[in-house]
């Protein structure tokens, strides 16, 4: 393992590429699933279980939408993320579920923010790991 940069950024890397951070966010009903589809993968998961998450999504007029969620953690190298999304796509979630982070950039922050994708009604989404205390 190496955390010397490769691109300028420090990593952590080893022979399966960088130790980065899995975050899959979810409907809270469907976390019985999803751990099934984890534990079937072939590799270990130990995975870190967020009950009091949510995603919110901010629409082009400027109000918020506030949906519950559980989010599920873990780390894993790069070369094994085609197989953690095929596993999920296969089990029929949507592989906007899945998030990835390196470990270290992951580490420093404490929630989300990505644009929305093509057609969505909302401009950006919020994933956090806990209620934010603005939407409690």
């Amino acid at each position: 393992m190496s955390v010397w940069p490769t691109n300028g950024t420090p990593s952590l890397g080893g022979t399966d590429g960088e130790l980065v951070s899995v975050r899959i966010t979810i409907e809270p009903r469907l976390l019985e699933k999803l751990l099934d589809v984890l534990a079937r993968l072939d590799f270990p998961i130990n995975p870190q279980l967020y009950h009091d998450a949510a995603t919110i999504s901010s629409r082009s007029d400027g109000s918020n939408m506030v949906e519950p969620a559980t989010v599920v953690e873990f780390p894993a190298w790069a070369g094994r993320l085609e197989q953690i999304q095929g596993a999920l796509v296969g089990s029929g979630f949507h592989p906007e579920c899945l998030s990835v982070k390196g470990m270290l950039e992951d580490m420093r922050s404490s929630f989300e923010q990505e644009p929305a994708p093509p057609g969505a009604p909302y401009k950006t989404i919020v994933r956090s790991k806990h209620v934010l205390p603005a939407t409690a």
